[in-house]
């Protein structure tokens, strides 16, 4: 009998795909209530990088003496003042509602409901667009292109995610993507099923081809649910 796919050991869990969470900092904004009616000032201490975070992290001393960590954007610098809540200027780096934020102006780590603390665009480099705004909602513009409506209410930075030319560095060593992609709860190197023997993976085997339909029923069992999982549809779409 084969070895058990990596899908079957990855659902079972264990130290082989496990990720410490030691130091990984909750990046929220600051309660709705403490910058709902004003803007508060807050300078930039620190800028730091976060094992399993591609985006740097900039710690912010409060005027009121408290502390949080924001994703930091393209030009913030350790010293520099900004500014969170309504009224507070169109700068690089500072928190508004959306409803304060003129169209066109690119921002990041936008909240999906008022005071969640930022959920949306936090990747490294990103950044979105408020294409339009009414009475009630404002519309963004994703940068996978799609727009999404959103109360007016949500906060979101202005700027664009730090660290947008991540890609642009080549890894060189093998180890550096093992430590990376370890640091993110994923396995390095991933084998490819046709690359492997008949009885180690319903791929493997017979020339390195699948040599059945890679779509699986719903309710197969781990050693088979492989491949395109309950699939609605396959081949190519006819135009």
């Amino acid at each position: 009998m084969g070895k058990r796919l990596r899908v079957q050991r990855l659902g079972k869990g264990g130290t082989t795909f496990r990720t410490r969470r030691k130091g990984r900092i909750d990046i929220v904004y600051p309660t709705y209530l403490k910058m709902k009616d004003k803007a508060i000032k807050g300078e930039v201490v620190r800028l730091f990088k976060e094992p399993g975070r591609n985006v740097v992290v900039a710690e912010v001393l409060l005027e009121d003496d408290s502390k949080c960590f924001m994703l930091a954007p393209e030009g913030l610098q350790v010293g520099q003042i900004i500014e969170l809540g309504k009224g507070a200027s169109l700068d690089i780096g500072n928190v508004l509602p959306l409803a304060n934020i003129p169209e066109g102006c690119p921002i990041f780590n936008i909240e999906a409901v008022p005071g969640d603390g930022g959920k949306l665009v936090r990747a490294s480099g990103a950044y979105a667009l408020l294409v339009g705004k009414d009475e009630e909602s404002a519309i963004i513009k994703l940068p996978s292109g799609k727009t999404k409506t959103l109360n007016l209410e949500c906060r979101a930075t202005i700027g664009c995610a730090s660290g947008g030319e991540r890609t642009e560095k080549p890894f060189i060593k093998a180890g550096k993507k093992y430590h990376h992609m370890k640091a993110k709860r994923k396995k390095h190197v991933k084998v490819r099923g046709v690359a492997m023997n008949a009885a180690d993976h319903p791929f493997g085997g017979e020339q390195h081809h699948p040599g059945k339909s890679k779509s699986v029923k719903r309710g197969a069992p781990p050693g088979r649910k492989v491949g395109h999982i309950a699939s609605r549809r396959t081949g190519r779409r006819k135009k």
